[in-house]
């Protein structure tokens, strides 16, 4: 799958998205080219019927991804108007990963700290290498971290274990993260692709427009009350219950069988 950029792999493998972050000489830091190409990536996987769920992981096995690649910050990042002309394309694909419909799913081996724990936290679910290290370092840098990354932080461990994090800015080994919240889970790490692997395909065996659904309310749920889209929520699970796919749900149940689910 074309991305622009070898520096972003992705490929469709039995219903599975593979998104790689490949600059593994720089802790797979992500680059302003590696944003592009994961925005391309995304849309790609998302125009593809037989993609139903994508797995951001790091190239090699000793980071998820670092973040932002500080190399380009000499030259893109000089002053306050180049920087903030630079957090443009970060942004922009931020916000894709959250608009994205299909589950994310972020493989963890190795480092994620910083910008690469912002990343990991867009995605749905987080399965992590009992190797896998975590932390944000913004407070031995004096930089403030993003409001909307705050936000996932303290969704998922609460707003103590988000204050511990960010005042201390120490590092936290894969069992503390699993035991507040910040991953679903921790194996081994020559278990990781298969336990992610099994997961992913759990998911894609499922009706891809149940999950949709239960994705976006799910993450309508999570924001003020007042911002909540709840006539999309409605009109998606009226889909749902108009789909070809709950006739062929109900079948499958009468006649004990497995469902083949063509999100239609």
């Amino acid at each position: 799958m074309e991305t622009g950029t070898t520096k972003i792999l992705a490929e469709n493998d039995q219903g599975i998205g593979w998104l790689t972050f490949n600059q593994p000489e720089r802790r797979n830091a992500i680059s302003l080219e590696m944003w592009q190409g994961i925005m391309r990536a995304l849309d790609a996987f998302e125009g593809d019927p037989g993609v139903r769920v994508v797995v951001l992981r790091g190239a090699g096995d000793k980071a998820f991804t670092a973040g932002a690649d500080i190399s380009e910050f000499d030259a893109k990042r000089a002053d306050a108007a180049a920087a903030e002309e630079y957090r443009k394309i970060p942004e922009a694909g931020r916000v894709r990963m959250t608009a994205f419909r299909k589950p994310l799913i972020a493989m963890i081996r190795g480092f994620c700290m910083g910008g690469g724990l912002g990343v990991a936290m867009r995605a749905d679910l987080r399965v992590a290498a009992s190797d896998a290290i975590f932390g944000i370092p913004a407070a031995h840098l004096g930089l403030a971290y993003a409001f909307e990354s705050l936000r996932s932080l303290t969704d998922l461990v609460g707003p103590a274990n988000a204050k511990e994090i960010l005042f201390t800015a120490r590092r936290l080994g894969a069992d503390e993260a699993l035991r507040i919240g910040l991953v679903n889970r921790v194996v081994e790490p020559d278990q990781l692709v298969s336990e992610v692997r099994e997961l992913a395909q759990q998911i894609a065996g499922n009706a891809p427009l149940t999950v949709e659904a239960s994705k976006a309310t799910i993450n309508e749920l999570v924001k003020d009350e007042s911002a909540r889209d709840l006539d999309r929520i409605e009109a998606l699970n009226r889909r749902c219950m108009d789909s070809q796919d709950y006739a062929e749900g109900r079948r499958a149940f009468k006649e004990k069988r497995k469902p083949e689910f063509v999100g239609r």
